[in-house]
């Protein structure tokens, strides 16, 4: 980020990438706010030198905080994660996705804040893709009420920016793991597996475990947060403002798997159950308009996993 010292709001900054997005922006010297209402985020996570404010996003309150601070950058990682959770209560996803964003835009807008960088989510707002890896301009067929929110956000932020002035870019996310992962969200495999190795259990394979996600770091994915605070933007559209962040690389269930046994140096029977009704079954993101921006994934996947698998192997002792 720039050299001059800002002002930083991370919104669900207690939480595993949040924490980690908060962490950067206070090594590169700016003063950092976190908010946070610790559903699903953990105290132990937030770093020592931000101010911690525990709140819902969408309390009327947070616009008083705004006003007071008057934040430069907003780093918006508070939402509703959970597709499963999105299905079965859709008001609630909303509520948390929409209503919260809209809650922390219009206190931008007033305030003069300068950018939101908004976490969108490349797994699913393209939904069943035909092109794999997938680019920024594929079609936006999201399948899932947190698909929609995490698309709708989008369109907002797009209006917020043509209408009201707000500058903002959208990091859609491709399977984000590493250090303070929880087992939640697609990603998660990696937690639990982990976690089952480290127990001696054996792990569960949904399906024929052919299934692909691209994996990315969190390391490498608060490098593209750093950027997105300054990039310069160009062109109209969603699509101008919005980056995929991802590997480009396709890992299967079974792969990750045998990666994650060599690093653990063990060998576990392995449960196959059924495959999950509605799970994609392949999804890659291409990531080269970030690439053409800078930013690169620095770590592989066994790097990354044994990084991640070490810090779970040291929080159990």
């Amino acid at each position: 980020m720039t050299e001059s010292k800002q002002k930083v709001l991370v919104t669900g900054g207690a939480g595993f990438i949040g924490s980690h997005v908060a962490d950067a922006y206070l090594a590169a010297g700016h003063d950092v706010w976190i908010v946070d209402d610790l559903s699903s985020g953990r105290r132990a996570n937030i770093p020592d030198r931000a101010e911690f404010v525990e709140m819902d996003i969408r309390d009327p309150e947070l616009r008083n905080l705004f006003r007071e601070v008057r934040f430069d950058v907003v780093n918006h990682h508070a939402a509703q994660i959970d597709v499963r959770v999105s299905v079965a209560d859709p008001s609630k996803d909303a509520s948390i996705n929409l209503m919260g964003l809209l809650n922390i835009t219009e206190a931008a807008v007033e305030v003069g804040t300068r950018r939101i960088v908004y976490v969108s989510s490349g797994g699913v707002v393209y939904g069943e893709p035909e092109e794999v890896p997938t680019p920024e301009s594929a079609p936006k067929l999201p399948l899932s009420p947190y698909g929609v929110t995490k698309l709708g956000g989008e369109f907002y932020l797009n209006y917020y920016r043509v209408i009201r002035g707000l500058e903002y870019v959208a990091l859609r996310y491709s399977n984000v793991y590493g250090p303070r992962q929880d087992p939640h969200g697609e990603a998660g495999v990696v937690a639990i597996f982990c976690n089952r190795l480290l127990s001696g259990e054996p792990l569960s394979i949904f399906g024929d475990g052919e299934q692909t996600r691209d994996y990315v770091f969190v390391r490498d994915v608060v490098a593209a947060n750093m950027l997105a605070s300054e990039v310069e933007l160009e062109g109209d559209g969603l699509d101008s403002v919005g980056f995929n962040v991802g590997t480009g690389v396709g890992t299967s269930v079974l792969r990750l798997a045998e990666v994650l046994e060599g690093i653990a140096g063990t060998d576990l029977p392995r449960n196959h159950e059924a495959a999950r009704p509605g799970e994609l079954r392949h999804s890659t993101l291409n990531s080269g308009k970030i690439q053409g921006r800078g930013w690169a994934p620095a770590f592989s996947l066994e790097e990354g996993l044994r990084e991640t698998y070490e810090y779970i192997a040291n929080q159990r002792d």
